[in-house]
């Protein structure tokens, strides 16, 4: 399936909140924009606000494999490690705020890749995935522009 074609399947209440959760990441750059003196808690807004949907698309995985009559013991475990990934990396010092922007890149571009080569997800998955993981992570690239204080 082309990747207009899984965004034009994805249910319309899902591709609705999806992107208007990018909000969350196209945000804080934008106050950083327009409003400078207040780009330390954009940026701290925006590190929190990945974590959160980082530690979300795990959970979510985690839901799926359980709704099955026999859980993947694998799988279960696999989805638990965004929460925890993204755990460590909203305890980080505030002097790390690059290294926490590099990890949540890495931790939702992993948690992408295994969701698009996953089986049993629906055929249009995939392609939302693709849209929210890359507006996701262009915002994390512009707050690393653009909120770096």
């Amino acid at each position: 399936m082309t990747f207009l074609a899984s965004l034009k399947a994805t249910p319309g209440v899902i591709l609705i909140y999806g992107v208007l959760g990018l909000a969350g990441f196209l945000g804080p750059p934008l106050v950083g924009l327009l409003a400078p003196e207040y780009g330390d808690l954009a940026l701290r807004l925006l590190i929190a606000y990945a974590a959160l949907i980082l530690s979300f698309l795990g959970g979510a995985r985690w839901g799926l494999a359980a709704s099955g009559s026999s859980p993947s013991p694998i799988t279960i475990s696999l989805a638990m490690l965004p929460t925890l990934f993204a755990l460590a990396i909203v305890m980080a010092p505030t002097s790390a705020r690059a290294w926490q922007i590099g990890a949540l890149v890495l931790g939702l571009a992993l948690q992408w890749l295994w969701d698009v080569r996953a089986r049993g997800l629906p055929v249009w998955y995939p392609g939302l995935r693709t849209l929210l993981s890359g507006g996701a992570i262009a915002g994390l690239v512009a707050g690393a522009l653009f909120l770096q204080t």
